[in-house]
C-alpha cells in the first residue's frame, strides 16, 4: 500500500497511532491496577480503552494509505462499531462509580446494544462523524456530571482529574465537530488531527484519575453485571 500524500491526512493518520499506543497503554495500567482492589472496575475500563485502540489503529489506516473508496468504506464499518462499543463501556465504568459497585445486571447489555444501535445509525448515514459526535456529547456530559458530583461529595478518589479529562474530551469533540480548522505547526494539521492531539490529553488526565481511584479504593461489591 501506499501512503497518502495529503498533508492533513498523513498528520490525522500520525496523531492515530499516538492515540493507539496511548490508549493500549491506558488499557494495560488500568486492567493492572485494578487486580488488588477493583478488578471487575479494571476490566471496564480494559475493554473500553482496548475498543479505542483498536478504532484508532484502524482510523490511522483508512486515513494515512491510498485506497479505494469501498475499501476505505470497509475499513470505517469495524471503526464505527469500535467507537460505539467504546462510548457504551465508557458509560458502564461511569454507572459502575455512580452505583458504588451494584451495578444491576441489565446495564451492560443495554449499553452495547445501544453502541451497535449507533453503528447501524451510521449506515443510514455514511460519511458524516456527525452522528458520532452527537452520541459522544450526551454520554460525556453525562459522565461529566456523575464525576463532579462524585467529587464534590468526595465519594471516589480521583473524581475531580476523571471530570478534567472528560471535560477536556469534550472540548476535543467541539474542535473535530468545526470542519474549517486547518493550520500549520511544523506540519499541516486539520479538525481531525487537533482533535487527537487534545483527545490525547484527555485520555492521559482521565487514566490518572482512574488509576488514583483503583489503587486507593474500596474493593468491588455487590452482584453487578460480569465483565
Amino acid at each position: 500500500m501506499i501512503f497518502i500524500e495529503i498533508p492533513a491526512e498523513q498528520t490525522t493518520a500520525a496523531t492515530d497511532v499516538l492515540l493507539f499506543l496511548v490508549a493500549m497503554w491506558a488499557g494495560w495500567i488500568t486492567c493492572r491496577a485494578g487486580k488488588q482492589h477493583n478488578p471487575k472496575k479494571g476490566r471496564i475500563w480494559a475493554w473500553a480503552f482496548g475498543l479505542l485502540a483498536f478504532a484508532a489503529i484502524t482510523g490511522a489506516v483508512a486515513h494515512g494509505f491510498q485506497m479505494s473508496a469501498r475499501l476505505n468504506y470497509i475499513l470505517w464499518q469495524p471503526l464505527n462499531l469500535a467507537l460505539g462499543l467504546t462510548v457504551s463501556l465508557f458509560i458502564v465504568g461511569v454507572a459502575y462509580d455512580l452505583t458504588r459497585g451494584n451495578l444491576p445486571g441489565f446495564v451492560l447489555p443495554l449499553l452495547i446494544a445501544s453502541g451497535t444501535m449507533f453503528y447501524l445509525v451510521t449506515l443510514f448515514f455514511p460519511g458524516t462523524f456527525l452522528v458520532f459526535i452527537l452520541y459522544e456529547a450526551v454520554a460525556m456530559f453525562f459522565s461529566l456530571v456523575v464525576y463532579l458530583v462524585l467529587s464534590i461529595r468526595r465519594r471516589l478518589q480521583g473524581a475531580l482529574l476523571m471530570a478534567t479529562g472528560i471535560l477536556i474530551t469534550i472540548i476535543a469533540a467541539v474542535i473535530q465537530a468545526i470542519e474549517a480548522i486547518h493550520f500549520t505547526c511544523i506540519w499541516e494539521f486539520d479538525h481531525n488531527g487537533l482533535f487527537h492531539l487534545v483527545q490525547l490529553v484527555g485520555l492521559l488526565v482521565l487514566v490518572m484519575g482512574l488509576r488514583m481511584d483503583l489503587l486507593t479504593g474500596t474493593r468491588e461489591k455487590g452482584r453487578g453485571s460480569r465483565v
